[in-house]
């Protein structure tokens, strides 16, 4: 799997969570799963995988008949580069920022805020870290 070639368009992330969330799948089944949230045409999901294919952003496989697809991104690398023009655009490059902005919210279960202070805890406790803080 490569980098990123292209931004995925909001309908290429949902084809390709299908393709994260189930492996390889055929046109059909990828079309059904996206027809579980919203109407979705065969033929709609068939463009979009041809267009994804042109894109680098799936590979398709001409041994099974029919046609299976499967992500030729990783999901984390997808995120990761995601979020970093996310924050960019939106926050300023402040990944501080946004952290504040999603639990300023108040929607977090206390699972979610223990997994948060975890998380933060065991940064805190990785040496690297220690020198960040040059501040």
């Amino acid at each position: 799997m490569e980098n990123i070639p292209v931004k995925p368009t909001q309908a290429e992330l949902e084809i390709l969570q299908v393709l994260w969330q189930h492996g390889p799948a055929t046109v059909r089944f990828v079309n059904e799963v996206l027809s579980q949230r919203r109407e979705v045409g065969y033929t709609t999901t068939l463009k979009w995988l041809q267009l994804m294919t042109e894109k680098k952003l799936v590979l398709r496989h001409y041994d099974n008949r029919p046609h299976t697809y499967q992500a030729a991104i990783q999901k984390e690398e997808t995120q990761s580069l995601l979020l970093d023009r996310f924050i960019e655009a939106a926050f300023g490059g402040s990944a501080v920022n946004l952290v504040l902005r999603a639990i300023g919210k108040g929607k977090n279960t206390r699972e979610e805020l223990d997994r948060i202070r975890k998380l933060l805890d065991q940064m805190d406790s990785t040496p690297a870290n220690d020198q960040d803080h040059d501040s």
